[in-house]
């Protein structure tokens, strides 16, 4: 199944929903309401704007969180073939 990628107008709600890790990503690079508790409603790229970014930093984020999301699925899989089913304790 072909993996979506991160668009500036996917949903914060959705955002958050599917990409936990985002975030932290987001917190640290100053969009912090998504976990300050004030609601956000709307789209990545409408929160980023209120935030005072311009069109080239929204793409960045956008471009640096469809990479860490890769680079998860990356660790996911090898994780998953380093585990010796011999060795689970179920």
């Amino acid at each position: 199944m072909a993996k979506e990628r991160i668009e500036r107008n996917i949903l914060i709600e959705e955002l958050v929903e599917n990409y936990p890790f985002s975030v932290n990503y987001l917190s640290k690079n100053g969009i912090r309401c998504i976990v300050c508790g004030e609601a956000i409603w709307g789209t990545l790229e409408e929160a980023a704007q209120d935030k005072g970014f311009d069109d080239e930093t929204i793409e960045k984020f956008i471009e640096e969180l469809n990479q860490l999301n890769n680079d998860f699925d990356e660790y996911i899989k090898e994780e998953i073939k380093n585990i010796d089913i011999d060795e689970l304790d179920v």
